[in-house]
């Protein structure tokens, strides 16, 4: 049996966390599109035929600009039977939501 001995160290090959030649080219190529892509969910966010579509596009542009959302959306959404039940704040957003996104 050949190799190195239990409990020395490794030596040579790529340091850990270092990408291979194929990873490293993809990712290369991948990032020269980076700002036309941006550009074309910017319009689909703003311009897609359905809202699905802009949504998906939004979310797209958040998650690179602010990382993805730690907390499901779901845990922020309570039941709400009336308008009695709805304070404040959800009573503005609902507002402004019939003023901007109908």
């Amino acid at each position: 049996m050949s190799g190195r001995k239990a409990g020395t160290p490794k030596t040579g090959g790529r340091q850990k966390g270092t990408l291979n030649k194929a990873t490293s080219e993809v990712r290369s190529l991948a990032q020269s599109y980076g700002a036309a892509v941006i550009e074309k969910l910017a319009h689909l966010a703003l311009n897609g035929e359905t809202e699905q579509v802009q949504v998906a596009a939004c979310k797209e542009i958040l998650d690179r600009g602010y990382g993805k959302s730690l907390a499901p959306i779901a845990a922020s959404i309570r039941k709400i039977n009336s308008i009695e039940d709805m304070t404040d704040e959800e009573l503005e957003a609902l507002a402004r939501y019939g003023e901007d996104g109908e």
